[in-house]
C-alpha cells in the first residue's frame, strides 16, 4: 500500500478530504458534548459524553494527518482553533442544534449510518495512514450506530409523545442528509486512486440501514426533496458561528495558551 506522503492524488485534494472528515467529527463531537451534565438520565449523560470523546479523538487523527500533508507547519489544534467558519468543511447536518434528546439522537443516527459506511470503505484505502485511522475509528463508530439506532427504534416505537418527537426530528433533519452523498472533482480523483469511496457509492448502504431502522421505529421516511448543501465547500449556517465562538474562545483570547 501507499504511504500517506507518496499518494498520486494532489496534496491539496487529499488535505481537503481529510479536513472534511476531521471537521465532521470535531463539530459533531462539540455538539454532543453540550449535553454533558444536562442529559435526561445519568446513563445517557455519560454515554453522550463518551461518544463526544470518541469523535474528538478521531478529530485529532484526521486533522493531524491533514496538517501533516498540507505541509504548512500547522497542527491539528491549529486547524481546530484558528480557522474561521468559511474554512470549515463539515456537513451542515452535524452543526444543527441539539434540540431535545430526540433530535440529538436522530441526528446522531442519520450521521452514524453514513459514517460507518464511509469508514468501512476507507479501511481498504490505498493510503496506509487513512486505512489505519479508519480501522480504529470504525470500531468506535460501530458502537455509536448500534446505540443510536437502538434508541431511535425504542423512542419511535414508544409512547405517543416519544413517537411524535422522533418523527418531528426526522422530518426536520431529513433535508440535511443529501449533502453526504454529493461528490465533486476531488472526490472523483480520490475514488479513481482508491484513496476514498465516491460519496454516491455510500447511498445504497445508508438507505438500507435507515429504512430498516425507521420501519422498526414505526417512523415514516420523509419524501426526498430539496436538500441543503454547502458545508463541504465552506458555506455554513449561522449555527457554526456560535459553535466556533465557544470552542475557539481560549485560543483567540490567549494565543498560544497551553495547559
Amino acid at each position: 500500500m501507499a504511504t500517506a506522503t507518496d499518494t498520486t492524488v494532489d496534496k491539496a485534494v487529499l488535505t481537503e478530504f481529510l479536513t472534511r472528515v476531521g471537521d465532521n467529527a470535531l463539530i459533531l463531537g462539540h455538539r454532543v458534548s453540550e449535553w454533558c451534565g444536562h442529559g435526561p438520565a445519568l446513563e445517557e449523560d455519560i454515554a453522550l459524553a463518551n461518544v463526544a470523546l470518541d469523535l474528538i479523538g478521531q478529530t485529532q487523527l484526521w486533522l493531524g494527518l491533514a496538517a501533516e500533508i498540507e505541509g504548512k507547519g500547522r497542527s491539528a489544534d491549529d486547524l481546530a482553533f484558528l480557522r474561521d467558519g468559511f474554512d470549515f468543511r463539515n456537513l451542515l447536518l452535524v452543526e444543527r442544534p441539539n434540540g431535545d434528546i430526540g433530535q440529538t439522537l436522530m441526528r446522531q443516527f442519520l450521521f452514524d449510518a453514513w459514517h460507518l459506511q464511509m469508514l468501512n470503505a476507507l479501511k481498504g484505502s490505498t493510503d496506509r495512514r487513512i486505512a489505519e485511522i479508519a480501522e480504529k475509528a470504525s470500531k468506535e463508530v460501530a458502537y455509536h450506530l448500534e446505540r443510536s439506532r437502538d434508541l431511535v427504534i425504542r423512542l419511535g416505537d414508544g409512547t405517543d409523545e416519544s413517537h411524535h418527537r422522533m418523527q418531528a426530528a426526522l422530518d426536520g433533519l431529513w433535508a440535511y442528509t443529501g449533502e453526504m452523498f454529493v461528490g465533486d472533482a476531488g472526490d472523483a480523483a480520490l475514488a479513481a486512486a482508491g484513496v476514498a469511496p465516491h460519496p454516491e457509492s455510500l447511498k445504497a448502504g445508508w438507505d438500507e440501514i435507515v429504512a430498516e431502522a425507521l420501519a422498526e421505529a414505526t417512523l415514516k421516511k420523509p419524501a426526498d426533496g430539496y436538500m441543503h448543501k454547502g458545508g463541504k465547500r465552506g458555506v455554513h449556517s449561522e449555527h457554526l458561528g456560535f459553535i466556533l465562538t465557544e470552542m475557539q474562545f481560549l485560543q483567540r483570547a490567549y494565543p498560544g495558551a497551553t495547559w
